[in-house]
């Protein structure tokens, strides 16, 4: 009896954990795609492919697609040089130089993007800075400054794989190619590269689902040169007047289609490409001496990196929050906090705009903290069929395009069977955040769990303890650390989401993301810049704060 009644508990926790991720992720997904299956009220199998054809729209999916592989090219030339210093100089003795490299990552890329076209527009801060320069900025926009913008937004994911890849293969390798007379290109392209090939494949395979993917950067950038991709063309469909939900959903579940099958490719890859390069001989990694000219042309480069894809954004970003009139330049008399001022400024726009952020936010991040934490320890090792169902389930909002679902949430959530009236309001931005950023907190708790003896509950069991108390004083505890990760991401990401905030909240409700978004389009960039300032710097105090409780904790 007590057998049984253990197997109905874990049947009723794992029937909840599928009960929850079916209305939330799941249904909205097949609403995308059966919507996409019907044309003029009839089914229709071939209708998203009709539309992908269709006049001006092949020319969209065209473009996401060379994007991706051009974007893909851009990372593979900044990130493997980096990733080399990295892993086998002493460069990468720096510790602060991975922190930097991450800054890129964190910044949300439409800020970036805002960035680099405050830097490089006619009479921006480059010609401002070298006039001469006024004859080549014209050329940055173009297809070529969209990649190099993407590129140094996405480069730490393949610099991150890339050299740990390179720090798993033993120097003996290389050691035993220098001994039979291999120079460094021929042991670079002998034995190197083939035992990267399969990390950095599966790098490569993420920068170019990330890029397919990205809305913000097409939508600042891309739109100003006129290069249209699917996430805008979803976007425009879904908000802009003739909107038109047909083609949208068959845009997304083209869209939706090419990231599923790049995974997929993805996952035959790393078991078709995987070599052992680790032994049971230990060999502590030397690295290699670089000599004066060596060491002046590696962090050159790492200057020259690191300049590109954090010092001009930022820099721009932040004169621009405090310049008085744009047209007065760099001026030293040019600079002022008024911007700050008006923002902070009880009952302002930007103060209602900042405050909804961080509001829902936080609650989007508790949510998901407490709801990812019952499922993480419904899923824990995926065992059996119903836990490897929810553990799928439960990755869906990291593998697919989040403007797929919002597209998919927009459908579920506003059908005139719902019972439910959620669409249009505060808690649908908040159930759209969980949905986005609920992997998060589920991974970051499994990864804790897994690190757990079962000694410990067995121990609770023989003392005495139920369920509940073993699970409060010696599992959450113990879990604390993988909670608050999980809590800390999803707060800092939704805070700065744009593509959801975009689709999803009530006409007259703006966030931050919002916000700046609308500031830039209609001018006030100042402002808009201003509270990007504003923005990134909470986040990263957040986690500052968080990372210094944690440490405590530890």
């Amino acid at each position: 009896m007590q057998v049984r009644s253990r197997r109905a508990r874990f049947s009723w926790g794992i029937g909840l954990a599928v009960g929850l991720l079916v209305p939330a992720i799941v249904i909205p997904l097949c609403l995308v795609i059966l919507s996409s299956l019907v044309s003029d009220g009839r089914f229709d199998p071939l209708a998203a492919w009709n539309a992908a054809l269709a006049p001006g729209v092949a020319s969209v999916v065209v473009n996401t697609l060379f994007l991706g592989v051009l974007v893909v090219a851009g990372t593979t030339a900044v990130a493997f040089p980096m990733a080399y210093l990295a892993a086998k100089t002493e460069i990468g003795e720096r510790r602060w130089l991975d922190v930097l490299i991450v800054v890129p990552f964190m910044t949300p890329p439409y800020i970036g993007s805002m960035g680099w076209i405050l830097f490089m527009q006619p009479r921006g801060f480059m010609e401002q800075m070298a006039p001469w320069t006024a004859a080549f900025t014209p050329y940055f926009f173009s297809l070529g400054g969209l990649v190099a913008i993407m590129s140094f937004h996405l480069y730490p994911f393949l610099y991150l794989m890339l050299r740990n890849a390179l720090q798993r293969i033993g120097q003996g390798y290389e050691e035993a190619g220098a001994l039979h007379g291999a120079g460094i290109g021929y042991r670079l392209r002998r034995i190197v590269a083939p035992l990267l090939f399969g990390s950095y494949l599966m790098g490569a395979l993420l920068v170019f689902v990330k890029t397919i993917a990205e809305f913000g950067t097409p939508a600042t950038f891309g739109r100003k040169i006129g290069f249209y991709v699917l996430t805008t063309e979803i976007h425009r469909l879904t908000s802009s007047w003739p909107i038109d939900f047909g083609k949208a959903t068959a845009l997304a579940s083209i869209l939706l289609t090419s990231s599923l099958a790049v995974w997929y490719l993805q996952s035959l890859m790393s078991r078709r490409f995987r070599y052992q390069t680790l032994g049971g001989k230990g060999m502590r990694a030397r690295p290699t001496p670089l000599r004066a000219w060596g060491k002046g042309a590696a962090w050159g480069y790492v200057g020259i990196v690191l300049g590109l894809s954090i010092g001009v954004p930022y820099f721009s970003i932040v004169v621009a929050s405090l310049q008085k009139l744009r047209g007065d330049g760099l001026a030293w008399g040019n600079f002022t906090l008024d911007h700050y001022v008006r923002l902070l400024t009880w009952g302002s726009p930007g103060f209602k705009a900042l405050t909804n952020s961080i509001g829902l936010a936080f609650l989007a991040a508790t949510f998901a903290a407490a709801i990812g934490t019952f499922l993480a320890l419904q899923i824990r090792g995926s065992t059996t069929r119903g836990q490897r169902t929810a553990d799928l389930f439960s990755l869906l909002p990291n593998t697919v395009p989040g403007i797929v679902i919002a597209v998919g949430l927009v459908l579920f959530w506003n059908a005139k069977w719902m019972p439910i009236p959620l669409y249009n309001t505060y808690g649908m931005a908040v159930l759209t955040y969980v949905v986005f950023f609920l992997p998060y907190t589920v991974q970051y708790v499994k990864s804790s769990f897994s690190q757990l003896d079962d000694k410990l509950f067995q121990a609770g069991k023989v003392y005495g303890g139920t369920g509940w108390y073993i699970f409060r004083r010696i599992a959450l505890p113990l879990l604390l650390p993988g909670i608050l990760a999980g809590w800390m991401m999803t707060f800092t990401i939704s805070a700065r989401e744009l593509v959801a905030s975009l689709m999803l909240l009530p006409p007259s409700m703006h966030v931050s993301a919002t916000y700046i978004f609308s500031q830039f389009e209609q001018g006030e960039v100042s402002m808009g810049m201003a509270m990007a300032v504003l923005t990134v710097g909470l986040t990263t105090a957040v986690l500052a704060i968080m990372n210094q409780l944690e440490s405590r904790g530890k």
